[in-house]
């Protein structure tokens, strides 16, 4: 069974917080998803392997960490996982993107593809899939599955609220990737809404509703 690593940092706390409020307006809401992302990158990335370099300091010459050869990929789902892109490029500036577009069939209420864009080199990376709310799980799953059928073997699913019921899905489905989630919160409404949530993470980073 994959790990749901449910983040207890205060600045994350405070931060999500501050994004649940209702009055919280777009240029804020955007910024704090990004920070938000940051800082939840640095728990995801906890675990990536170091090997030791030779180096030249201006002093002398010493053994130095790098990361071990490791390339990275981050893949939001489209349009709201856009909102975290910019956040983890500040934490992991060598990351390819890619994107994954998907939208729910009405009638079925399953995540239809319409749009899939990689790194060509995709399947040879660690790739950390995002979208701002991991809500029935649907979408999640699905992305994870296109990844899959494209080679795809190093996942991990970054999130910043997160419902019950998606992630005991995503487990089902993936249990080879590791969540990391900024805060589990209660149950899904009736529409499928994480409560308390914040609304539709979508609408409130680029202003539409």
């Amino acid at each position: 069974m994959s790990k749901a690593v449910v983040m207890d940092h205060p600045l994350i706390q405070h931060k999500i917080g501050v994004i649940r409020r209702k009055e919280t307006g777009s240029r804020d809401f955007r910024a704090m998803i990004g920070e938000i992302a940051s800082l939840i990158t640095y728990e995801a990335t906890k675990e990536l392997k170091l090997q030791d370099v030779e180096i030249e300091t201006p002093i002398c010459r010493t053994t130095v960490k790098e990361l071990a050869g490791k390339k990275m990929a981050i893949v939001p789902i489209l349009r709201a996982g856009l909102g975290m892109v910019d956040g983890m490029l500040a934490m992991i500036p060598s990351a390819k993107v890619g994107h994954i577009g998907l939208y729910r069939n009405e009638e079925t209420l399953e995540p239809v593809e319409y749009y899939c864009k990689l790194p060509a080199d995709c399947s040879e990376r660690d790739v950390f899939v995002v979208d701002p709310m991991l809500a029935t799980g649907g979408s999640a799953v699905a992305a994870i599955e296109m990844l899959k059928a494209r080679g795809v073997k190093n996942i991990r699913f970054l999130c910043i609220i997160a419902a019950p019921e998606g992630v005991k899905k995503m487990q089902e489905a993936h249990p080879d990737v590791d969540l990391y989630i900024g805060a589990l919160d209660d149950h899904l409404n009736e529409h499928g809404y994480i409560v308390p949530g914040l609304g539709d993470a979508g609408d409130r980073i680029f202003g539409t509703k």
